[in-house]
């Protein structure tokens, strides 16, 4: 006779639940749509398809942002997509690339044009897409700051002093976004800490666009002293916590000596 084996059915609904929370791990990423400009020009070869490569690489893809939100057009038309009435635009001029950028990042125009960059503008001066590429644009970074893309134009030791001057404040700003992100999802009003943080960030990205040495130096200096104070503030947090743990743990070491002592004159009581 062959024996039955039988399995809980909590086992497998535990199971399934399980894999489907492994299935669903990772970083979430935006749906890249898939517009009637990506279905044609996505099966096109060599110049004609390349785009599509490349934007696939970039941030906006990464973020859901289709061809039509540059380039205008009807997105869902094959017939309207390049149509002018439908607001296509095509690919700017060169000397338009700023402004063409700019109706998403007006914050990194102004930054840009009041730049030495910007104020070269038409006249042989860098645009967006000369750092961050045209279709596959690359994140603002510091890793955009380097000898290969800077010395096309000119001598990389200015470039390396604002970029060192930088390295250290963007260090501290990413670790105290994890450590604020941390306390956030562990149940602290983190909301005050948050908002600084973010206008600092937004203070500090404001200086990606700077080429003034002593400007990038006396900014780095004067947000590093804003950091510090996030520091302190998160420390005097850390430090709650941890007093909370401490006096947590007197009292759960209290009531286990409580119990022991109880118990020891119960047993002692029983004796007698």
């Amino acid at each position: 006779m062959m024996m039955r084996i039988t399995f809980p059915r909590t086992l497998f609904v535990t199971a399934a639940l399980l894999l489907g929370m492994g299935a669903s791990c990772g970083p979430a990423r935006a749906e890249q749509p898939e517009t009637v400009c990506i279905q044609c020009h996505g099966s096109l070869p060599d110049r004609l398809g390349a785009p599509v490569k490349l934007w696939r690489t970039s941030v906006h893809a990464e973020n859901g942002i289709s061809c039509n939100a540059c380039h205008g057009g009807d997105p869902k038309d094959a017939a309207d997509a390049m149509n002018r009435s439908r607001g296509f635009l095509g690919a700017p001029k060169e000397a338009e690339i700023p402004a063409f950028c700019g109706r998403c990042h007006p914050g990194v125009l102004k930054d840009y044009l009041a730049s030495a960059h910007g104020r070269a503008l038409g006249k042989g001066g860098p645009t967006c897409v000369t750092c961050h590429t045209n279709h596959a644009v690359q994140r603002a970074s510091l890793t955009l700051i380097n000898e290969k893309s800077c010395s096309r134009c000119h001598s990389f030791e200015r470039a390396r002093v604002i970029r060192d001057a930088m390295q250290q404040t963007e260090g501290s700003i990413v670790s105290i976004d994890r450590r604020i992100k941390t306390y956030q999802s562990q149940g602290v009003d983190t909301e005050r800490l948050g908002k600084s943080l973010f206008a600092v960030r937004n203070r500090f990205h404001s200086l990606f666009h700077e080429v003034n040495v002593a400007k990038v130096q006396g900014e780095s200096a004067q947000i590093n002293a804003e950091l510090g104070k996030l520091n302190r503030d998160l420390k005097v947090i850390e430090d709650t916590r941890a007093k909370r743990k401490m006096a947590g743990g007197i009292v759960v070491a209290g009531a286990l000596l409580l119990a022991v002592l109880f118990h020891l004159l119960k047993k002692t009581y029983d004796e007698k």
